[in-house]
């Protein structure tokens, strides 16, 4: 029987905002942003909008382009009542796993070292191998933050993002009439 680990998940003080007056506002900024995010787009695939933000906006880790050899792939699923992310870390355990929510950008960092030696007649080999990674998201205005969960088991991280109670009652079917 395989058992389940619980990770915590940290929670830093939300940043206040400028005032409204030391903001100044740039009509070209925003342009600029779309017109980056779109070109950006091309080269990491379809599952990313070129003028509009996905659900779960990932903030990159390192040079453009490149988060994907940094770290590892990450699986989003919407459900009735939450939103499931979930990674594969092989080799890690939960003790080389954090997980922190700081101003609705949810991180996951994990860092991995190795060290082999052998010592035969005739010979000594030594290896060693390290890395880190982090990856962000940009969570939905509809995660109820209080209530985030994550756990580990067999290599794989699994955080439970579940919706607020508002977002759950405002959903509303409409009724599809011939026309």
């Amino acid at each position: 029987m395989t058992q389940v680990s619980k990770i915590p998940v940290k929670t830093e003080a939300a940043s206040t905002p400028a005032p409204a007056a030391a903001r100044v506002w740039d009509p070209f900024q925003s342009l600029r942003q779309e017109i980056d995010r779109a070109f950006e787009g091309f080269h990491r695939g379809l599952q990313f909008l070129p003028f509009g933000r996905a659900m779960f906006d990932v903030e990159p880790t390192g040079p453009r382009g490149m988060i994907q050899g940094i770290a590892p792939a990450v699986d989003i699923a919407e459900k009735d009542k939450e939103y499931q992310l979930t990674a594969e870390l092989p080799g890690l355990d939960e003790h080389h796993v954090e997980v922190k929510l700081s101003n609705g950008v949810l991180t996951v960092n994990g860092e991995k070292s190795e060290e082999k030696e052998e010592r035969e007649k005739g010979y000594h080999l030594t290896e060693r191998r390290y890395g880190s990674f982090q990856r962000s998201f940009t969570l939905p205005d509809d995660v109820d933050t209080n209530k985030i969960a994550a756990s580990f088991k067999n290599g794989v991280l699994t955080i439970s993002l579940p919706k607020s109670a508002e977002a759950l009652k405002s959903e509303k079917k409409i009724e599809v009439k011939a026309a």
